[in-house]
């Protein structure tokens, strides 16, 4: 299949994905029309004829909402805005979209240009369009990550101000309005928030509404210590100073170590997916200074096995960038995320003839793969259902199979075209190694020859001799000697077979398509696993945090073993599920509810908390059951420090593997390896030459 022909699939498949979406909009317009008869009878009266930009804002992000590609950029804006606009949902939805919409306005010009400009090379095309979305991402999660980060380090100053404020006043609620009426930075608005919390008539039921929105836990260990300290009194240590205010130190504390450990791992990471991303960048300017200095490369650059280096690098590079994403992830926000109760992958699931197909894969419930691969999902934080998932799983395999079917097309399409651009003299010299005479005669050549090819092209049963004649019929072989022509009709014969067998994908091309397909199956399973481990090495950093609660609850008066799991559940990210599950198992039975905890999960020090845990529920108070946490906090310190530099360290590690692989690849496989393999073949058919010349 020539490469024009491939262009035209492209560009009908796009055309298709542009008529689903359209398709599907429409069709949720007809859903929503009980909705916007409602929404128009309750507007009558208060329409405007002027052209409103924030109405138009509105729609598009409806619009935007309901496009899977563009859905996920705008939720990555709307978790950044949530921040600064904290609960005005209107504020919030017109700034994401109006950032969104300024961002295509940039981006679809930038993309057509692409494809005008690189349009009779597809794989180039592809290339700059993968790194246009790749920076895209980059730069929309760079910025999310840089608010929450700013934040973060407000929050430093912000309870620095807090403690003097409340040494003035003594009063918590006074302390932080004061402080919310001078600050001027992001931290301010939360601080309103929680101080409307505080003096509210149903505090507690407020201060839940507000866990499900506070941008980090930090915040939210800080509303809840406030509240339950201003229900129950504050407390002197045994140093006579405030319970409160050493709390606020131990939150802080906290902050300053996450901080530094995301600056850490900023600092590791910050070059690692520019490097990745670098290497496809790379392919283009390579091989044009391979082929120019070194002449008997081309014929492998401009060939199927160049084309095939490429793609190697090509799909090598997106996978490494992947995988430098998951390890780098810093965020702890569990928050959900806003219109993801009902994704794409539940509306394809409902239609009952993609549910008979997702089933027939999908295990049956309560075997032991089913639980198997619903325990993954857990341990990788996964908000995915296992039905999601299979659909994901189902449709990776279909899109790798007949992805790689049209590079296959592809690669058939290079080699056709090399066969008819190469231009050869009779003796096999390359046009890289001729002089401008030698050129001419070599484009006359690869005239007749092109003739010829045009005139038996997808003939299997052609002779040699038929071509021989042909050829002695042209005006350029009329007076050709027998031995030119017999080398002629031997160039001739190698060129149609290779064009006769690149003309269909072959059994073998098939074989390869589904084995790539069932890697792309198993790609998400491999991806959740990854997820896992990189959670794991989280783990102690998130026992600490517990340690770090239960200092600060253990000497409020009226706190109880399940307000501490409750803490705990609340701030939790790895031991999310299992803490979720004793918690609601608690009234059952609170020593067997801790010791299922404790079978749930093996790691030693989280085993030694619900052991403590189980102390305080029958045998000894909650402060005695805890007391070694006071005593060894600067040990805990330590340890936390030297936690995190092996946690930066293993995941740089992890990093720099990914983000130079697909450079070496490049280097090595693409550049370097190809270099001496075919200098080594061109000297050892020169000294073959030179053998049979003496």
């Amino acid at each position: 299949m020539s490469t024009n022909l491939l262009k035209y699939v492209l560009i009908g498949a796009i055309a298709i994905f542009v008529f689903i979406v359209i398709a599907y909009i429409n069709i949720m317009k007809k859903l929503d029309q009980g909705d916007r008869k409602l929404a128009k009878q309750l507007k009558q009266g208060t329409q405007t004829n002027k052209f409103s930009l924030d109405v138009l804002y509105m729609k598009l992000y409806m619009i935007y909402m309901k496009i899977p590609g563009l859905k996920r950029y705008l939720l990555k804006l709307r978790r950044r805005l949530e921040i600064i606009n904290i609960q005005d949902e209107y504020q919030t939805r017109k700034q994401a979209s109006s950032s969104l919409t300024k961002a295509l306005i940039w981006l679809v010009p930038l993309t057509i240009i692409i494809i005008a400009l690189t349009s009779s090379n597809i794989l180039l095309m592809a290339i700059l369009l993968l790194f246009e979305i790749f920076v895209v991402e980059s730069l929309v999660e760079g910025n999310v990550n840089k608010l929450d980060n700013k934040l973060l380090k407000q929050q430093v100053n912000f309870f620095a101000e807090i403690r003097h404020a409340f040494h003035e006043s003594s009063m918590i609620e006074e302390a932080i309005y004061q402080v919310a009426q001078t600050n001027e930075d992001e931290v301010a608005l939360q601080a309103e928030k929680i101080y409307e919390i505080l003096i509210s008539d149903d505090p507690e039921t407020e201060l839940e509404k507000y866990y499900d929105i506070a941008p980090n836990s930090y915040l939210k260990e800080f509303a809840g210590i406030s509240y339950l300290t201003k229900e129950f009194g504050d407390r002197k240590t045994s140093t006579g100073a405030s319970q409160y205010l050493k709390n606020l130190n131990n939150i802080t504390q906290e902050m300053q170590l996450e901080i530094l450990k995301r600056d850490k791992l900023d600092y590791v990471f910050q070059s690692l997916s520019v490097i990745a991303l670098i290497a496809v960048l790379l392919l283009e300017p390579l091989k044009a200074w391979a082929i120019s200095n070194f002449t008997f490369v081309g014929g492998f650059y401009n060939g199927k096995l160049g084309t095939i280096a490429e793609l190697i690098v090509l799909v090598l590079t997106v996978i490494c960038y992947i995988m430098i994403r998951k390890v780098k992830d810093t965020t702890k926000n569990n928050a959900v995320e806003i219109g993801n109760e009902h994704p794409w992958q539940d509306k394809l699931y409902k239609i009952p003839m993609v549910k008979v197909v997702v089933d027939a894969f999908m295990p049956k419930k309560k075997t032991k793969e089913y639980m198997k691969t619903t325990k993954l999902l857990k341990d990788s934080a996964s908000s995915q259902k296992i039905e999601w998932m299979y659909v994901n799983k189902i449709i990776m395999a279909i899109a790798t199979f007949l992805v790689s079917l049209l590079m296959f097309v592809y690669i058939h399409g290079v080699a056709t075209k090399w066969v008819y651009e190469e231009v050869l003299l009779e003796d096999g010299t390359t046009s890289m190694m001729m002089s401008n005479s030698q050129k001419k005669q070599g484009e006359k050549i690869l005239e007749v020859d092109n003739k010829i090819l045009d005139k038996f092209k997808g003939n299997n049963n052609v002779k040699k001799e038929t071509i021989k004649i042909e050829l002695s019929l042209t005006s350029y072989y009329e007076e050709a000697d027998e031995e030119t022509l017999n080398t002629a009709t031997d160039r001739v014969y190698a060129k149609l077979k290779t064009i006769n067998a690149e003309s269909q994908i072959q059994w073998y091309e098939v074989l390869i398509a589904m084995g790539f397909s069932v890697i792309a199956y198993m790609f998400p399973n491999i991806l959740l696993i990854f997820q896992k481990k990189m959670r794991e090495l989280e783990m102690e950093d998130e026992v600490m945090q517990f340690q770090t609660i239960i200092l600060m609850l253990m000497k409020i008066e009226r706190v109880n073993v399940e307000m501490i799991l409750e803490w705990m559940e609340r701030y939790s990210n790895i031991f999310r599920v299992p803490i979720s599950k004793c918690v609601n198992n608690y009234e059952s039975g609170a020593w067997e509810a801790l010791e299922d905890l404790k079978e749930d999960v093996t790691f030693p020090q989280f085993v030694g908390i619900v052991e403590s845990l189980q102390a305080a529920v029958e045998k000894i108070p909650i402060k005695e059951a805890f007391d070694e946490l006071e005593t060894e906090r600067e040990y805990y310190q330590e340890k936390r420090k030297e936690s995190n530099e092996r946690l930066i360290s293993k995941r740089g590690m992890v990093g720099k593997v990914f983000g130079f692989a697909p450079m070496i690849v490049l280097f090595v496989g693409y550049l370097i390896a190809p270099l001496v393999a075919l200098g080594l073949m061109n000297m050892g058919s020169t000294m073959s030459a030179m053998q049979s010349m003496v």
